[in-house]
């Protein structure tokens, strides 16, 4: 048992670069799992910045200067924040909390229409079995709406995080755009001189997560902000609001648009029942959603993710529950680095072929 151990450490890690690369990606996962909270707003200007780099570069390609070209995206990216913090959270607040309201309203329509299925099929469901499960459903509502309530009212501490992360958040990010190389190069200096499987870690993440990342925020942008319009169009209520869940719903492949599909049926059928504009609705969000999977995303992701849709929904569910929203963004992007790492890592590419073992 210990030479079958000790071969398989000498064909993985017998190579130095592969060493440290493991040993740095175990500190940056330590780092991020002890100092996660603190450092959360170099995090999140890093990732920010790593957005926004691709403007910069366009603009710099196209002989602008590197400063004047870090100020023109860093002034949209600060137009962009105001005007979500200013229009786009307070009118999807508003619309939350006015949804809260009307919950009631909604439960007692679908209590009238379950009512009606003990008479219809009485051997298989009672009248008081439909009531304890809309007294469940009631108290379950009435817990989420106190919860609102209670966040919007003693929620002293978010909202102080909240105003940390508006001061500090873009400070960092245009500094990590103005001097992003020389802050790259200086961290260079501390790996090894070897260091040719990081290197083809490296650009194979930059042209793959890159892309994809932008790509994913440009798609929910477009998206959320054509699904808001629709629907505004249509004259449904809490379009801000469905607007920004349509557009988030991107986040989570192959799921995410079935899973937001109750929703937003459930508002329309309760504003209009199941009249014309119930279906004018579901149609339009039906070609949305169909322009989005077959226009959309083969025009902003040219270089497709190799990625196995089991592999995808896998790191959703591992990456979304260690980090939640942050995790599930990144997702495909963190999956991606695993399978470029183990494309790199000694030993792997030498896989021998199934074909030629000996069968015993």
């Amino acid at each position: 048992m210990r030479a079958i151990f000790t071969k398989w450490i000498e064909r993985y890690f017998s190579d130095e670069e592969a060493l440290f690369l493991f040993l740095l990606l175990g500190a940056f996962l330590l780092i991020i799992l002890t100092l996660g909270k603190p450092l959360a707003p170099v995090f999140s200007g890093l990732i920010i910045a790593f957005l926004m780099q691709g403007g910069v570069d366009k603009l710099v390609k196209n002989k602008v200067p590197h400063l004047v070209s870090v100020f023109i995206i860093f002034v949209a990216f600060m137009s962009f924040l105001l005007a979500f913090s200013l229009i786009v959270f307070p009118l999807a607040w508003r619309q939350l909390s006015s949804l809260f309201l009307e919950l009631p309203r909604m439960v007692q329509q679908v209590q009238a229409l379950l009512l009606v299925l003990p008479e219809q099929y009485p051997l298989w469901i009672s009248e008081s079995q439909i009531r304890d499960i809309m007294n469940l459903a009631s108290s379950e509502l009435s817990n989420a709406g106190q919860m609102v309530l209670a966040f919007s009212l003693n929620s002293l501490t978010s909202v102080m995080t909240l105003l940390v992360y508006l001061v500090l958040v873009p400070i960092l990010v245009f500094f990590f755009l103005k001097d992003g190389r020389s802050l790259i190069r200086w961290w260079v200096t501390f790996l090894p001189n070897k260091r040719q499987m990081m290197t083809k870690v490296w650009r194979e993440m930059d042209d793959q997560i890159a892309n994809y990342i932008r790509g994913k925020v440009i798609e929910i942008l477009i998206v959320g902000s054509v699904t808001y319009i629709t629907f505004m169009m249509l004259g449904i209520n809490y379009a801000a609001l469905l607007g920004i869940i349509v557009g988030l719903s991107v986040l989570v492949p192959y799921i995410g648009a079935a899973l937001v599909t109750l929703p937003v049926a459930l508002i329309g059928f309760f504003q209009w029942g199941w009249g014309n504009e119930f279906m004018y609705l579901m149609i339009a969000y039906g070609i949305i959603q169909a322009l989005d999977g077959n226009v959309l995303v083969p025009l902003l992701f040219s270089e497709a993710v190799n990625l196995h849709p089991v592999s995808i929904i896998v790191a959703v569910l591992i990456f979304g529950t260690l980090w939640g929203v942050w995790g599930v963004f990144f997702a495909i992007p963190l999956a991606t680095l695993v399978k470029a790492i183990l494309n790199a890592w000694p030993g792997l590419q030498e896989s021998p072929d199934p074909q030629k073992e000996t069968v015993i």
